[in-house]
């Protein structure tokens, strides 16, 4: 089963129909206190700003109950602005976040390119990663953003892209991760980012 943290975010639904649609269980974590056992892996989507969504986490006990779920060992991805909220600080709003990566948030100022970054891009595979299988190489995702990863460590980039600057696009590990673009708005390939998450350790 497949948990989906509920603090808002509004693409929240737009994953959850996604997931549904490639056949695997899902339950709304509003609270802690929502968890099951069925529960194998984690998906914090996000859009909007990185301080308010850090707020309503922390107020709701929810920053507390991916700690500890993920310090069990559970998978979790993050989507957009819940792939920024793995890192340690955003500076929108300069708030403390999640931290389960080293690294910050800083804001796109090339003012060579429109701001925020919106509409395809291309996505480059750096390590081979488990999500990126049956996914061609430089595959277009979706993005809508104005603020962008910096893990601290290169092992941490798992793909990149270039807007002005090359960017950490997708970061994390065998276990963490995150992708800035929106798998559920990137057609048959996002949705394929969906499902290799999904099934990975359940073959």
């Amino acid at each position: 089963m497949i948990g989906i943290i509920d603090y808002g975010a509004g693409n929240l639904h737009s994953v959850l129909k996604a997931i549904k649609q490639l056949g695997y269980e899902t339950k709304l974590i509003t609270k802690a206190s929502d968890h099951t056992d069925e529960i194998t892996k984690l998906i914090l989507p996000g859009v909007g700003n990185a301080k308010v969504a850090m707020d309503v986490l922390d107020r709701s006990g929810l920053s507390d109950y991916l700690k500890e779920r993920v310090s069990d060992g559970i998978p979790l991805l993050g989507i957009c602005l819940g792939m920024q909220l793995l890192l340690e600080k955003s500076e929108e709003g300069n708030v403390d976040c999640l931290g389960f990566l080293k690294g910050s948030v800083p804001e796109f100022t090339d003012e060579s390119e429109k701001i925020p970054h919106m509409g395809w891009n291309q996505v480059t595979d750096v390590q081979n990663h488990f999500l990126f299988e049956n996914i061609p190489e430089e595959t277009d995702f979706y993005f809508v953003h104005s603020y962008f990863a910096m893990p601290e460590n290169r092992e941490d980039i798992l793909g990149e892209t270039n807007y002005g600057i090359n960017f950490a696009s997708v970061i994390g590990n065998s276990q963490v991760m995150g992708v800035q673009f929106h798998p559920e708005k990137s057609g048959k390939y996002g949705i394929q980012l969906l499902d290799n998450y999904c099934k990975q350790g359940d073959k």
